[in-house]
Parts: structure tokens; sequence; C-alpha cells
């Protein structure tokens, strides 16, 4: 098997020679010689014991929700996980993050992707569902691509700006280079309606998040309708806690649907690994990125899962690829398959109901405070934004003090609203926190 065998020194020889260099050295020679070969300025070596002490000391500084109450969302949220996800995730036979090619041997793995693909698809309405994305902004974006791909000669892609901004950005970022426009994020006060209103004959897709990044929640159908009378497909970016209360994107007629799987018994991790959830209608499955598994039979007639419709191959044609997407993070998946599982569509409900009479509690409580508004966007779910009489930074930084994790500063993303705070309640915060929280924000307007 010598193609496995690294090349023999006469080997190295001759590609430096076909290259023109002497020597491997050569090759770092536009480097400045100061910087080649940096003296690392290491401390002494530590045996097991102290390291872990060190390094326990350093965890102890970081704010984790057993200290601290979390009002931060914008993207990933403090929800609850419970026991029995992580149990099953170290499992031997699970953990690993990589996709399964050789069936024969993949068995488990592929069953509980193709449980995952299932239970995603009854969550949301929609026919197919894959496993899986990085996470919920890649999932948008190749959402983008597919439409462009699945609709002929359309290159436009309508945005508007209550859409996640890092998802935005994701989204531009995949684009570049492509010939594909993005458009209707230009005025960040543009409002769904006025975005819609441009889709003509050159528009692929509208994408729309509904919680959108506000927190507010959209009727999709007429959006739907309005996208499909132009000829566009609608890409529904949802919340999948949403899910338990509110409509889902096969409901409202939605071509494709995403979402970060973060809240579905992944926990916070520092911001990663996440999961993005990615569906579609039957209609555009053919062009539909990621991972498929499917059920067959044996020849024996036993169960059997397989990868389906696209060859492993296919994701390493370059530019003919359907994405470049060239794994999934099956572990995420297994994350959400089980807390799926375990909750139930009740449990799902009861959660959902959690975080919705929470948030408006607390909405209705700092509303109340002089000084402090609440914005009146419509109806919304965890998440809403409040008006403050003070930087936000400043306000966030006196709660740290009181073991509160404030809300998100909108100044950052919206130059437009100062003193603005984007603050989420879920299932875990309690009303003490609640109260805590309003405590808080009294004592600095």
């Amino acid at each position: 098997m010598s193609h496995y065998i690294s090349i023999t020194e006469a080997e190295r020889a001759e590609m430096l020679a076909a290259i023109g260099v002497g020597a491997v050295a050569d090759l770092f020679a536009d480097v400045p010689a100061e910087v080649r070969f940096p003296e690392l300025k290491l401390p002494p070596a530590l045996s097991e014991i102290e390291l872990r002490r060190e390094l326990g000391a350093m965890s102890n500084q970081n704010a984790n929700p057993g200290s601290h109450s979390i009002f931060l969302g914008a993207g990933a949220y403090n929800h609850f996980v419970p026991s029995a996800v992580d149990q099953i995730l170290r499992r031997s036979e699970f953990y690993t993050a990589y996709t399964p090619y050789q069936p024969e041997i993949s068995q488990g793995t592929l069953q509980a992707i193709f449980e995952y693909q299932s239970l995603i698809c009854a969550l949301t309405g929609m026919d197919v569902a894959n496993a899986s994305h990085y996470d919920g902004a890649t999932a948008l974006a190749e959402a983008a691509i597919m439409a462009v791909n699945s609709t002929r000669n359309r290159r436009t892609i309508l945005v508007p700006p209550s859409v996640n901004p890092q998802y935005r950005a994701v989204l531009r970022t995949y684009l570049q280079g492509t010939g594909i426009r993005v458009r209707g994020d230009e005025n960040p006060a543009a409002t769904l309606a006025e975005v819609l209103a441009q889709a003509d004959s050159s528009t692929a897709a509208v994408l729309v998040q509904s919680p959108d990044f506000f927190g507010t929640l959209h009727d999709l159908k007429p959006l739907a309708e309005q996208a499909h009378a132009a000829g566009a497909l609608l890409v529904a970016h949802f919340d999948p806690i949403a899910l338990g209360l509110f409509q889902s994107p096969g409901e409202v007629g939605a071509d494709i649907a995403t979402a970060e799987g973060q809240p579905l018994g992944i926990g916070l991790n520092y911001g990663g690994p996440y999961l993005g959830i990615f569906a579609c209608s039957d209609k555009y499955v053919r062009k539909l990125p990621g991972r498929l598994a499917g059920a067959t039979l044996d020849v024996d007639g036993a169960v059997a899962y397989v990868l389906t419709l696209q060859a492993r191959e296919q994701h390493i044609r370059r530019e003919s690829a359907t994405s470049n997407i060239c794994t999934n993070q099956g572990l995420m998946a297994l994350a959400a398959a089980v807390y799926l599982s375990l909750l139930g569509r009740q449990g799902l409900r009861r959660v959902a109901e959690l975080c919705y009479h929470r948030a408006h509690y607390a909405a209705a409580a700092i509303g109340a405070l002089p000084g402090y508004s609440v914005e009146d966007r419509g109806p919304f779910f965890k998440e809403f934004v409040v008006r403050c009489p003070q930087p936000v930074a400043e306000i966030n930084a006196a709660l740290r003090e009181h073991g509160i994790v404030g809300g998100y500063d909108l100044a950052r993303d919206y130059p437009a609203m100062p003193h603005a705070m984007l603050l989420c309640v879920t299932e875990m915060t309690s009303k003490a926190e609640i109260d805590a929280l309003v405590a808080g924000l009294a004592a600095v307007s």
C-alpha cells in the first residue's frame, strides 16, 4: 500500500527541483528571519495536579448559569439541558462529530441521524430535513444558495434588517464572488412589508426570521403568498422552541426552513459547537445540501439505514457541488434528537409557554420603571427591546456587580438605536431573578 507511505528523500528533491527551490527551508524565505523561529516564553512545566489546580482557578473566573442570572440571548440561549442528553452523547459509539460513510459498521449512528431528521420534520411540518449544518448562520446562507440553484435566472436574495445581523454577515461572506446579490437590509429601519415590496423577476428568495432578531413574531403565511406571487421562494428561519406554541414553517407554506438548533439540548458552550437545522419541501430535495439518511430493507428483509440521494463524492466537486459543507456535526444532531424525544410534544409546548409568559412578565415590570420603555414591535416570544436611560454598557457593568448578565447592546449593530438593550428570558429564568433584574435596572436609572 505505497500510497500510505510518506515521500522519500529522492521524491522530495524531485518536487523541490520542479518548483525551482533548492531546499525546504527556502520555502519560508519570505518570512522575516527574526520571526521565523520565535522563542516561546513558556512557564516551567507543571505536574498534572498543579495543572488541574491552575485550570480550575481560571475556569472559576468565567460566568456560568450557576453563578449568574442570564438575560443575554441574541442567537445563543440559556435553555435547560436534561442530564440524559450528555449521558447518551458520551457513549463511545456516538462520540464523534463526523458523518459515517460505511453503513455496514455505522447502523446505530445512521439510525440516530434518521430519527433526528424525522423529529425535525415533525417539528417543522416540512417534508424532508438533512443532518446537518454547522450552525444557524451557515444553514441560512446555504438556504440562499439552494434557492438560487432552484430558481432559474434569479440571483437576488432579499433579507430584511430584522434578521440576525451576524447571520446577514455570514450570508454575504458565503455569497461573495458568486454574482448573487443581497438586498433589503440597506435601510436598518426597513419593515418586512417594504422589503417584500422589492420582490421582482430577479428575486430567488426572501429570507425571513420569526421570531426575528428583536424577538418579534410574524405571521409568515401572507409573506409566503407574496413571495410566491413574485415567483420567489420563502426561506423561514425559526426558533425551534417557539414551534411548541406558534405556527410552523410547513403550515405557512415555506419552501425552505432553517434554524439554530442550540436550544434543543445543547448548552451555551462558549459559542459552539452548535447545530444548523435545515429542512425543505419535497420539490427541492435534489438541491438539498448536507447529508440525508434513509431507511430501506437489506437482503434479509431487515430494516437498514443508508445515506441516500447524494453520494459523498458530489461534495468534493468544487463549484458543481450543492454545498461547501463537507461534514456535519452529528453529535449535535443526536443531542437535539435526544432532547426532543425526552420532552415530547407536550414538554416542548410547556417550555415555550414558560419562555413566553416569563418574558412578558419581565417586559411589563421593566416597562413600569422610570426612564425605561419596552418597544412595541408587535407580539414577541422570549426576547424584547428595552430603551434605557443610560448607555447599555454602563448598565450591564452595574448589573454584573450583582451577578446578572444583562442584555445585548443593539447599538453594536443598529447605530440608530442608542441606549437600546435586547433582553432574553427563558424557562431557566425564575421570577426571583427577573425581580432582581428589575431592581438592578431601577438602581441605575
